[in-house]
């Protein structure tokens, strides 16, 4: 994934925006295989903007008996759950990803959507938002829609959802990467960065990029794509730290 645009070092020239950040989660194991992490997601207090629900690349075939708990915890910790719908780079049959997200619904009453490998390219744009429009219009009013394209998207799709990801990869992309210009004309809330195989002291550095890129929710991790492995699957080993960091005052 390309993301370094002509970029200059960490904490160069003014920040974007002032922005309190916030922690999101693109989706942690099954309950069932992560029951620290989902349970960890439940405690209050915490500085989440959203958490994403991936029980089998969807919402699996029917209800999940640990799953629905486990949402339930989340969501009485007032924090929204968002169904994940792979898009697969624009790729995924309509009908079967709206039959997805009937099914997220009904069996987990989730509060919005999370749109994975997202396409982000400009010819792509009509198609995400017949996605988008569909999916705003099952989930009512008040649903979240977060569009996670792989690479940096077009600046057109900031409109198709409530927040947009434009960084999505490695530390050692993001530690010289650059937001697009066009992110300047839209408030922090907008966008949000996920950033995997940040080491440990590294952390501070990271949030302040974030900061000064202007997003508004980070997901920051020490796990990596080493082995196939997904970043996202378990809480990060600092994971303290980052909510004291991100949201002083939090209950230990």
């Amino acid at each position: 994934m390309s993301y370094l645009r002509s970029s200059t070092a960490t904490g160069a020239g003014p920040p974007r925006a002032a922005a309190r950040l916030r922690v999101g989660v693109p989706g942690y194991a099954h309950p069932l295989l992560a029951p620290v992490e989902w349970a960890e997601l439940g405690r209050p207090g915490l500085p989440l903007d959203w958490v994403a629900l991936n029980v089998a690349g969807g919402p699996g075939d029917r209800p999940d008996p640990y799953c629905g708990p486990a949402v339930a915890r989340v969501r009485s910790a007032g924090v929204p759950v968002l169904g994940l719908l792979d898009l697969r780079l624009g790729t995924r049959d309509f009908g079967e990803l709206v039959s997805d997200a009937h099914h997220f619904l009904e069996w987990y009453g989730v509060d919005g959507f999370y749109l994975d490998r997202a396409p982000g390219d400009r010819a792509a744009l009509a198609d995400t938002e017949r996605v988008t429009t569909t999916l705003r219009a099952l989930g009512g009013a008040g649903r979240r829609l977060v569009l996670a394209p792989c690479d940096v998207p077009y600046q057109g799709f900031v409109e198709l959802a409530d927040q947009l990801v434009t960084f999505n990869g490695a530390w050692p992309d993001y530690r010289w990467s650059q937001a697009p210009d066009w992110t300047a004309d839209h408030p922090a809330g907008r966008f949000c960065h996920l950033v995997h195989g940040v080491p440990g002291g590294h952390l501070d550095e990271a949030l302040r990029i974030a900061r000064w890129q202007g997003a508004g929710t980070v997901y920051l991790t020490d796990r990596s794509q080493r082995g196939g492995l997904d970043p996202w699957e378990s809480l990060p080993g600092y994971w303290d730290k980052i909510v004291s960091k991100v949201g002083p005052g939090v209950s230990e």
